[in-house]
């Protein structure tokens, strides 16, 4: 494997933002839109779990729905992919059974002798005291595939808009997953800035490093 030098990752942290304006005639090509999806299949999870879902949203008409319920932000209908990260709301036995088939089937291992572990994951997140804020533990987990997902688009030039500006009820309502199971926790427009978007000149403002690094 080829590692991106330290230079080069910060060159393309620095060049993403948070775009403002699409331009809507520029779309993402199959082959690196494939790239940009198992990016997020790759997205770390504790557990690895992956409690999660990715709706990718390319229809026009949708778009538009989504919009009107996003405060009316144009990056939802002018961008290329309009990806809505959905959560698991309960966890429950037989999601974590199907990742320790999975990870059998993967790794050529048995499942029964992974029996400790499944035990362990249902007692802390089915019947365990975190069972009770689950919801927020799923979040949490979506945001980290939200983060990985913004830095690997910047890195192979794509540009981003993560959205929390949404009604995630309505989103479920206009996605069909109200009653599901599932449910809408933030979505992240993607595609590529627009010429005349002013704010992909503007410098970014951080606090400097003293002020948010600690070395002990």
């Amino acid at each position: 494997m080829e590692n991106l030098s330290p230079a080069k990752l910060i060159e393309s942290l620095e060049w993403r933002y948070a775009t403002k304006k699409f331009d809507a005639s520029k779309k993402i090509d199959e082959k690196t839109w494939a790239c940009l999806e198992q990016a997020l299949i790759l997205s770390p999870s504790s557990y690895g779990l992956q409690p999660w879902k990715f709706i990718i949203v390319q229809n026009t008409e949708i778009k538009n729905k989504l919009k009107a319920v996003s405060w009316n932000q144009a990056q939802v209908s002018d961008c290329s992919h309009h990806v809505v990260f959905v959560i698991k709301e309960k966890m429950d036995e037989e999601h974590i059974a199907y990742f320790i088939n999975q990870t059998a089937k993967v790794r050529n291992q048995d499942a029964q002798s992974m029996e400790g572990y499944k035990k362990m994951m249902i007692g802390d997140l089915v019947t365990g005291p975190r069972s009770h804020v689950i919801s927020e533990w799923a979040a949490r987990q979506a945001y980290i595939a939200l983060g990985n997902f913004m830095t690997a688009a910047a890195v192979i030039g794509v540009d981003t808009c993560p959205l929390e500006g949404i009604d995630p009820v309505k989103y479920d309502e206009i996605l069909g997953l109200t009653g599901s199971g599932w449910k809408v926790v933030v979505a992240c427009p993607a595609g590529y800035r627009a010429d005349d978007d002013k704010y992909s000149a503007a410098k970014k403002v951080r606090f400097d490093t003293k002020d948010l690094i600690i070395h002990k």
